[in-house]
Parts: structure tokens; sequence; C-alpha cells
């Protein structure tokens, strides 16, 4: 069992930048990869990164690509990031940490999630 807890959110300008924080604990050896998602009311999860736990290889989904960047925390262990520029309204959602068994872009492959933290973006 992996155990995931998210922090960072908060309410923010549009065209800020924001960094979630994803600290991993339990059994982190079981983890091959691990994924941010995002659901905004009445919508679908939504992947918007994905990362690798050994060697840090990274997934993008097009629509975000270049806004969002994954990756490990170098200074704290077993911590992943999520940077998050030029914001917009549309960003608003609970944002998610999970764990998996493949570094892919759909929830099914991730076992483990965090509770959430809300981003708010006002315009």
């Amino acid at each position: 069992q992996v155990q995931l807890v998210e922090s960072g959110g908060g309410l923010v300008q549009a065209g800020g930048s924001l960094r979630l924080s994803c600290a991993v604990s339990g059994r982190i050896v079981e983890i091959y990869a691990m994924g941010w998602f995002r659901q905004a009311p009445g919508k679908e999860r939504e992947f918007l990164a994905g990362i690798k736990w050994s060697d840090s290889e990274t997934i993008y989904p097009g629509s975000v690509k270049g806004r969002f960047t994954i990756f490990k925390d170098h200074n704290i262990k077993n911590t992943m990031l999520l940077q998050i520029d030029s914001l917009k309204p549309e960003d608003t959602a609970v944002y998610y940490c999970a764990a998996g068994r493949a570094l892919v872009n759909y929830p099914e492959a991730y076992d483990q999630w965090g509770q959430g933290t809300q981003v708010t973006v006002s315009s």
C-alpha cells in the first residue's frame, strides 16, 4: 500500500504559476509510475502528466504540454511535483496525484490516489 498526500493548491490569478506537491509514503518499491490528474465539477477526470518512478521518464497529453511539468523533488525525498504555468480560469479543478502499474494516460491503471488539492484560478 502506498499513501499519497497532495498539497500546494490555492487561489491564484490567471497568468500566474503554481507548484503542487505529492508526498509519497508506504511501499514505494511497488511504484512503477505516478501521475497527476484533475477533475472539474461535472467533468471527467483528466490526465495531466505521468512519470516513471525509476528513471523519471515523462509523458504528457498534447492539450497541456508546455504548461505542465512533472518531476521528482530533488530536495525532498519521495516527493513528486507538478509545476503549472500560465494558469487559466479553466484550470480550476481538484488536482490528484496517483501511483500505478504503468506509465499511461488513463486513470484505470493507477491504483492509489491522494485526497486531492483544490486549485482555483481567478480571471
